[in-house]
């Protein structure tokens, strides 16, 4: 069943500069999809058109055949999402702990069961109880990215969003953050849409790659078949990037 459809999305910017370009993509329920491009090529106003932030000129974008465009039922459209942001954008004023049920509270106001579900949510995702009063500025990088996992999946979404969700991170602890991905999309059953420019994550995360190009979907399929796709910029994509193996296991 297919969850997203964007179809035939066009987006410029005021000073006429195309971003998106007649983008159209299918993303199917229960489905790891990464949107996979360079820097510069679309991918944080493909993130920013779905989650309706930045409005598209044309064209459509669904989920569950309701529209980003219908302001009556945009709440509902919304509440279906969830985010890990790019650089995690936890409260600095507030404890790991606190910011967490700050997320269980979209969902729920009881405030007894929102630090249930706080303490279960980073719990899940590898932290301590030593941690849960620390602030952010007192973890690391790794920590700070779990905690910020334990926020997005605190709402139970039916959609998770990760933006370059190894981004800033060292290489082992960017391949313990992914083995935690993996892990959470298997255990939540959630449709999942990554945004990032690492191949390397794309081939430890995606049933499937849309590879995206000067604001338009170039080609679609599985990671594995991309270098031999007969797509020229999809193969030279591949070739191009530096690909290293993240399925061995770290320990932050």
């Amino acid at each position: 069943m297919t969850k997203i459809i964007f179809d035939n999305v066009f987006k410029s910017f005021d000073s006429g500069l195309r971003v998106l370009n007649n983008l159209s993509v299918r993303i199917e329920e229960g489905e790891s999809h990464i949107i996979l491009g360079q820097s510069g090529c679309g991918k944080s106003v493909f993130l920013k058109c779905l989650l309706g932030i930045m409005p598209i000129d044309s064209g459509d974008i669904t989920v569950d055949g309701i529209s980003v465009r219908d302001e009556n039922c945009y709440q509902e459209y919304l509440r279906k999402f969830s985010i890990l942001f790019q650089g995690n954008a936890l409260f600095d004023s507030m404890t790991i702990k606190e910011n967490v049920i700050f997320g269980a509270n979209r969902r729920n106001k009881d405030r007894k069961l929102c630090n249930k579900i706080a303490e279960e949510k980073l719990l899940a995702v590898g932290l301590e109880e030593r941690v849960f009063d620390l602030y952010p500025a007192e973890i690391s990088g790794g920590m700070q990215k779990r905690a910020a996992l334990a926020r997005a999946i605190a709402v139970e979404p039916e959609i998770l969003l990760f933006d370059e969700p190894t981004s800033g991170l060292d290489p082992i602890t960017g391949g313990v953050i992914c083995n935690l991905l993996k892990d959470t999309i298997k255990s939540l059953d959630v449709t999942t849409i990554t945004i990032t420019h690492d191949l390397r994550v794309a081939e430890f995360l995606a049933d499937r790659v849309s590879l995206l190009n000067k604001g338009n979907i170039v080609w679609t399929g599985c990671i594995s078949d991309m270098q031999k796709s007969g797509n020229e910029f999809a193969e030279n994509f591949y070739h191009a990037s530096n690909v290293i193996s993240l399925n061995k296991k770290a320990k932050i």
